[in-house]
Formats: structure tokens, C-alpha cells, sequence
């Protein structure tokens, strides 16, 4: 015992003998441990402060730009792009913001990207560059395919396919509006080939697939085939979803008549819930079999749609359907718009991919009530072609411009859960055709 005590002692006595020495030692070398910070600023006369601070406004950035600024890829700008480009995207950004406000276009999409722009466009500021939160945004799930994913599932989440289940055929117009793909692409590479543009297979496949209307589709398949071209083809992509109000009504009436717009479709029967939770499982097995390239966004879509119809987990499906889902709504839109600054926007490329995109969806809504005019050449109960042109996969505002146009000629026909089946056959009939795009294109 008495030995223990000795030691504790000793080293007692020697812990305290070493704390003494660094004391010591750090007591005789302040300068190694000083914490003072030099100062470097340099005073200035008060007129200078003045001038310097109003040379950094944005003001006098538009009016006199810096020859030196880069945009956020770090490449040099134009005096175009960094004066009058940004006044002209501004202005856009604020045309976006009245028709989301004013006449009720997808407010909840067109909202987010319009405030993206204007954020971006936004001189000296730099948010859309690498550690601007924009760009931090576009980089954390727009680049990686993040978000068009979660979309999907909430997407999934919020569809029935009960309408799809109880009237089958209608598949065949969510089918027929995917054409305005496919033939967008032989477009692109027609116009390649004449020396118009210069796109590459690559380029035009994911350019075509603005023709489905589906702005998460898009940026899938732009994330695979053209990187490069991701901004514009996303911006292209939601600005036509954002427009089906405006697009779409027109070309519906100039291919129907009177009469066929006032056609009455029979009532849908009950769908009942094993049909519903088998289909999702049914149409996954068959991607996964036939188009691997396809399920991640197939698989996303039916995962939603398949926790919505199993009843047992509501709080997934809520969180699905509601704060996911505007969680990421918001992320997106701000992600996407931080591509409509003026260097990236008001460039050829993309008044080309706009040009294109804007001939794909008309193209497509023209093909799907082209089919059900067709359809009704056929015995059997009679199909109203304005459905048809909610085979483009932008659900469920297709649906809803149906339903609209064909309540201005009749307030009692209801054609909104009709619509509702080539709508969420057109959003399978996009992920299927960006699936055999990737397949066949990707490098």
C-alpha cells in the first residue's frame, strides 16, 4: 500500500512539473501564440468609400459592366449578356410572374422557376455559380437526377389509375402523343443534316423528349445524353408544361368539330383495389423485363402509386403526396430557373431547343386527337378527341384543359376522369420513350 501511494505521488508531482514548463515556455514566447489579427485594411478619404460603393451596383454593373465577369460556369460573358440580356430575362421573369399570378398557369411550377431567373440574372451577385444557393440547388439534385426521381414517386403518389384500368383503349392516345417525340427527333437530325443547327444524335433525342411535355423526363434524359444542354432543355420543358393553357386549346379546336367536341363518353366502371395494386407491380415487371433504361423513373412513378393504393401506409403517402413533394417542387423550380440567366438563355442552342420544343408538344397534342378521331372510325362506344390531347404526360394540367375546352361546349360534360386515363398513360408512354432514346443513344 505504501508503495502505491509513493507512485501516485511521483507522478503526481511530475504532471504538475511539466504543466509548470509549458507555462513557462509559453509565457517566454508570446509571439508564437498571439492571437491578434493584422490589419490590412488601408484607410481611405470618405469621397473614395462613396465612389467605390457606387461602384459596386448593381446599376452601374448593367450600365458599365466589368470587361473581367464571368458567368457561373467561369466563362467571360458578352456586354450583351451582362447589360441588356439581363434587363430583357428580367422583363421575361416578370411576364412569367403575371401569367403564374394574374391568369393562374401552374402558379406552384411557373412561380419557382420565374423567381430562379430573376434571381440569376441578378448582376454582380453571382447566386447561380457554383456556391450560389442556386447553383448549390441545381448541383444537389437537378445534375444528379435527385429530383426529377422524388417527383416521380409523389407524382405516383397523387395518380389513380383507375381511369386508365376501367377504359384500357385510352392507353392508345397516351401512345399516340409520344409520336410529337420520336418525330421531333427525325426533325432535329433532318435539320442537322442541313447545315441549320448542329446537334448530335445524342443532343437531338434528349431535345425531342420536350415533346412529352414532362419537364422530370427531360431532365433525365438530359442528364444521360446532353449535359450541356440540360439548362435550356429544362427550362424548354417546364415553360410548355407551365403553357398547356395557352397551347394547347387552340390546336384541340382547329382538328374537331362542333359535334365531336360534344360527344358524351359512357361512365367508367369500378376499378377495385387488386386491380390497382397489381398494375403498378404488372407494368414495373414488364419495364424491368423489356426496358431496363426505363425503371428508374417507372420504378419511382409505381413505388408512389403503389403505397397510395396498398391503405396501409398513409403517413408515407401523405409525406408523398404534400411536403415531399413541394419541398422539392420548390428546390426544382429554383434550380431551373437559375438557367435562364442571359448568357445561357438568349443563345441560339436554346431559341433553337425552344423552336423545336414548342413544334414536339404541338406535334404530340395534334397526334393523340388525331388517334381518337380514328379510334372512333371503329364500332364501339365513342371516344371525344379532346382527350386526346391529354395524352402528353403533363398531369394533370392536360386533363384539366380537356375537361375545360369541352365544358365551353357543354357545361354538363365532364371529361376530366376520361382525360385522366391518356394523361397517366402519357407519363408511362415518356419514361418508355426516354427509356428506348437512352438505350439506342446513349454513348
Amino acid at each position: 500500500m505504501k508503495n502505491i501511494v509513493m507512485k501516485f505521488f511521483a507522478l503526481l508531482m511530475l504532471f504538475a512539473f511539466s504543466s509548470a514548463s509549458a507555462n513557462e515556455h509559453a509565457t517566454a514566447s508570446p509571439e508564437k501564440i498571439s492571437t491578434h489579427k493584422v490589419e490590412n485594411y488601408q484607410s481611405q478619404p470618405f469621397s473614395k468609400m462613396v465612389s467605390g460603393f457606387l461602384a459596386s451596383t448593381g446599376i452601374v454593373a448593367l450600365i458599365n459592366p466589368d470587361p473581367n465577369e464571368v458567368n457561373a460556369q467561369g466563362k467571360k460573358m458578352s456586354n450583351f449578356h451582362k447589360g441588356i440580356g439581363r434587363v430583357i430575362m428580367i422583363l421575361i421573369t416578370f411576364l412569367l410572374f403575371w401569367l403564374a399570378i394574374a391568369k393562374g398557369f401552374e402558379p406552384l411550377l411557373l412561380l419557382p422557376i420565374a423567381f430562379g431567373g430573376f434571381l440569376a440574372n441578378i448582376p454582380v451577385a453571382n447566386i447561380a455559380g457554383a456556391h450560389g444557393f442556386l447553383g448549390v440547388i441545381y448541383n444537389m439534385g437537378l445534375s444528379n437526377e435527385m429530383f426529377p426521381i422524388i417527383i416521380f414517386m409523389g407524382v405516383g403518389a397523387m395518380t389513380d389509375f383507375g381511369p386508365l384500368l376501367s377504359n384500357p383503349k385510352t392507353a392508345l392516345l397516351g401512345g399516340a402523343a409520344q409520336f410529337g417525340i420520336f418525330g421531333t427527333l427525325v426533325g432535329a437530325v433532318a435539320l442537322s443534316q442541313m447545315g441549320l443547327v448542329d446537334f448530335t444524335l445524342q443532343q437531338a433525342s434528349a431535345i425531342s423528349i420536350i415533346g412529352g411535355a414532362d419537364g422530370p423526363t427531360s431532365i433525365f434524359i438530359a442528364t444521360k445524353l446532353a449535359p450541356e444542354l440540360l439548362g435550356a432543355i429544362a427550362v424548354a420543358s417546364y415553360s410548355y408544361m407551365a403553357m398547356v393553357p395557352i397551347i394547347q386549346p387552340p390546336i384541340m379546336k382547329a382538328l374537331t368539330t362542333d359535334a365531336e367536341r360534344r360527344i358524351k363518353m359512357t361512365t367508367l366502371r369500378h376499378v377495385s383495389r387488386l386491380e390497382k395494386l397489381v398494375f403498378p407491380i404488372l407494368v414495373l415487371m414488364l419495364a424491368i423485363l423489356v426496358l431496363p433504361e426505363s425503371t428508374p423513373l417507372i420504378g419511382a412513378f409505381m413505388f408512389g402509386n403503389f403505397l397510395k393504393e396498398s391503405g396501409v401506409v398513409e403517413r408515407l403517402n401523405d409525406t408523398l403526396q404534400n411536403a415531399l413533394i413541394n419541398i422539392v417542387t420548390i428546390f426544382l423550380g429554383l434550380g431551373v430557373g437559375s438557367k435562364l440567366a442571359a448568357d445561357q438563355f438568349l443563345v441560339p442552342d436554346t431559341m433553337f431547343i425552344m423552336a423545336l420544343g414548342i413544334i414536339a408538344f404541338s406535334v404530340g397534342t395534334a397526334s393523340g386527337v388525331i388517334m381518337a378521331k380514328i379510334m372512333n372510325l371503329f364500332p364501339g362506344h365513342k371516344v371525344n378527341p379532346l382527350i386526346g390531347s391529354a395524352g402528353v404526360s403533363a398531369v394533370p394540367m392536360a386533363a384539366r384543359v380537356s375537361n375545360k375546352v369541352g365544358m365551353e361546349y357543354d357545361r354538363t360534360n365532364m371529361l376530366l376522369m376520361h382525360a385522366m386515363g391518356p394523361n397517366v398513360a402519357g407519363v408511362i408512354g415518356s419514361a418508355v420513350a426516354a427509356g428506348v432514346l437512352i438505350s439506342l443513344f446513349a454513348k
